[in-house]
């Protein structure tokens, strides 16, 4: 394969590192750490291993890690009382409510309910709207986490490139937000974009965030084109005996890395990108809530 592999895994981790300095030098200087509460509603496996990753990475930090889980029949009206008092409890910082939850809450009303100053997900409509108007706020793990990557094989952004596959509001309007803010030439495309494989031949950076496992051809990729692939997606694996299965992302990744300059793989690539951007959202959350002056490189 000719293509470079973005290792996500690594440069989490460096960033994770230098997190961890910053919160070093916040508790010399201030005397307190940046605090992340998580509330899990639930039993859903997958968000018990994202809880007890986010919980060990915060702690690994030094910064101050607090779960609430929740049952699953926990009453809508108590999962917002929960969320209103972190809201107004001084030692928290950031909060996390891990979606998805049980089909009787609504996740929207209950989103809307955390306080815009400690909304690390970036998901509130107050947050989506500084974004959109420029203004400084928290911005979405994921697509930042998309930013940093490209950043990290490219350098400065100006003048590239982007085309974005997917307009969900989670990942492709914000990163299209973002990549606008480095000042690339942006274009989101969706299921019903005409000549969805020629538009993303145009691509300097491409991402692909539509949900559809391996549906990026290598035929679709510019050669020499950096390829950020956000899906994850679980298929059969009968090569590996019955009833397996494995992660493949929205794009074919045999076939794009032999076209692409760099490419994240499945898993590994995105997934740790947005850990440690939520990590770091925490931190920019208790700059601002305690004006406290952000430390450098962050």
């Amino acid at each position: 394969m000719s293509a470079q592999i973005i290792d996500g895994k690594a440069i989490a981790a460096a960033l994770r590192a230098r997190l961890g300095d910053n919160v070093a030098q916040l508790k010399i200087a201030h005397g307190r750490v940046p605090a992340l509460a998580v509330v899990l509603v639930g039993d859903d496996p997958a968000s018990q291993v994202y809880v007890r990753n986010k919980a060990r990475q915060t702690q690994e930090m030094g910064m101050r890690s607090i779960e609430h889980k929740l049952d699953v029949g926990t009453p809508e009206k108590a999962l917002i009382a929960l969320v209103q008092s972190l809201n107004v409890d001084p030692d928290v910082d950031g909060i996390l409510v891990q979606l998805p939850l049980p089909k009787h809450i609504n996740e929207a009303t209950v989103i809307e309910q955390i306080d815009p100053a400690k909304d690390v997900d970036g998901l509130t409509e107050a947050s989506a709207g500084r974004l959109v108007l420029g203004k400084p706020g928290l911005r979405p793990c994921t697509p930042t986490g998309c930013v940093l990557l490209a950043q990290g094989v490219l350098g400065d952004l100006t003048g590239k490139t982007c085309v974005i596959v997917g307009r969900s509001i989670l990942v492709g309007k914000p990163a299209a937000h973002l990549f606008l803010e480095q000042n690339c030439t942006v274009t989101i495309a969706h299921s019903r974009t005409k000549d969805l494989p020629a538009l993303c031949r145009t691509a300097d950076i491409l991402i692909a965030a539509v949900g559809r496992p391996q549906m990026i051809k290598g035929d679709w990729v510019k050669p020499g084109a950096c390829v950020i692939d956000v899906g994850i997606n679980r298929v059969d694996a009968p090569e590996r005996g019955a009833g397996k299965t494995r992660l493949v992302g929205d794009v074919d990744y045999d076939e794009a890395a032999q076209v692409a300059a760099a490419i994240t793989p499945v898993p590994g690539g995105v997934g740790p990108m947005t850990i440690a951007c939520l990590l770091r959202n925490t931190v920019l959350a208790a700059c601002a809530r305690m004006d406290w002056p952000v430390p450098e490189g962050i």
